[in-house]
């Protein structure tokens, strides 16, 4: 997409590399830095950032690494954990980070503080739901962003917050369940899948039980599987005749970029937060609330597929925010660190729109 106004303009930078980050940021002098790369490239924007003392937004955090020695039962080194714990020098140095800003997590991470400043009492479980119908002309296998980010996260040991037992780790592809997803989407196979919301969510809000829940439906979980058995997932390089390739990256090589397949794709998606407990009366209430773009009209209207819209209004509802006053960020945070209704109002003029479907509420305990 091009752009003809002179405030925009492209640089060529070395996102790996901080001091040519630092450089970029000396000669931009941006009021903050939006990082909206693949997460490798996480902490050398957020260090270049910390480093010049600029204020900086993300949609996806630091990576994660697996326990050495009981990867499904216990995390090692969270997703976000290399970023918080530089708090101490984000706020001494009088600058902020705003990290998952994005769809997922972002959006539902609002979504999940609304859910306990107006919708209930106490919170009993708590999902993030993701799911689509979206398929692409010509691909059996397309994922609709970096197949690289999705090997990360689906194949990894997902993350799960208990009450009393804080974080723990299950087998990739846990708890298979169908959720019937709205606007048509419909049922769609969900699993646990690690994701940031699981470490941020339980900072801010108070919920016996939180996860991830991915509708990855069972075609693409038996591709996933598939990948990893074939060992396609390594991020580390192999040898093959005189070059050395990560089978990762040959992967991302071979399979269609997710921002050129746009006019392929056909569907909704629907990104959305599972909420369980009892309402603000004491009664027991269930609702998900949720956020729903169709491509068709992502298309049409801004030229961009569904999956990357979707993610792109968030930060900048953010950064509105900030500038306005409205959200007055310290140091590092998550989206529900801040009160939500002032983000989901202007959900609305950004073009798009939140809803809230109540939900099946048996069995639920008063």
């Amino acid at each position: 997409t091009k752009v003809n106004d002179p405030r925009f303009s492209a640089e060529e930078v070395d996102a790996s590399d901080v001091n040519d980050v630092r450089a970029l940021i000396r000669k931009a002098a941006p009021d903050i830095v939006v990082n909206a790369v693949d997460p490798r490239f996480v902490m050398p924007i957020f260090l270049a950032c910390e480093e010049e003392k600029v204020n900086y937004m993300d949609m996806a955090m630091s990576l994660s690494k697996p326990h050495p020695d009981d990867p499904t039962k216990k995390p090692g080194v969270k997703l976000g954990d290399e970023q918080f714990a530089r708090e101490k020098n984000w706020k001494d140095a009088g600058i902020y980070a705003v990290v998952g800003m994005g769809i997922e997590p972002g959006m539902s991470d609002v979504f999940a503080r609304y859910a306990q400043d107006e919708l209930f009492s106490r919170i009993d479980y708590l999902a993030v739901m993701d799911g689509s119908n979206l398929t692409v002309d010509g691909f059996d296998f397309a994922p609709s962003f970096s197949i690289w980010t999705t090997i990360e996260e689906c194949l990894n040991p997902p993350l799960i917050y208990e009450e009393g037992r804080g974080w723990y780790t299950t087998e990739p592809f846990s708890e298979l369940e169908t959720f019937d997803f709205p606007e048509g989407i419909g049922p769609v196979e969900c699993v646990n899948v690690e994701h940031e919301e699981v470490v941020l969510i339980p900072q801010k809000v108070k919920a016996k039980q939180v996860r991830f829940k991915y509708g990855l439906g069972a075609q693409f979980i038996e591709t996933l599987k598939t990948i990893h058995t074939l060992g396609m997932d390594k991020k580390e390089k192999v040898k093959v005749g005189n070059v050395e390739i990560s089978p990762r990256d040959l992967l991302a090589s071979i399979l269609p970029d997710p921002a050129t397949i746009g006019d392929l794709m056909h569907g909704k998606t629907c990104a959305g937060t599972l909420v369980k407990g009892l309402d603000k009366a004491g009664k027991p209430k269930a609702v998900y609330i949720y956020n729903v773009v169709d491509n068709k009209w992502s298309m049409e209207n801004y030229g961009n597929q569904a999956v990357v819209w979707q993610t792109a209004i968030n930060p900048l509802i953010a950064m509105e925010l900030i500038a306005n006053g409205s959200w007055k960020p310290e140091g590092i945070s998550g989206p529900e660190w801040f009160t939500a209704k002032p983000f989901l109002d202007l959900i609305e003029e950004y073009g798009s729109s939140w809803h809230i479907r109540e939900e099946d509420s048996k069995g639920i305990a008063i």
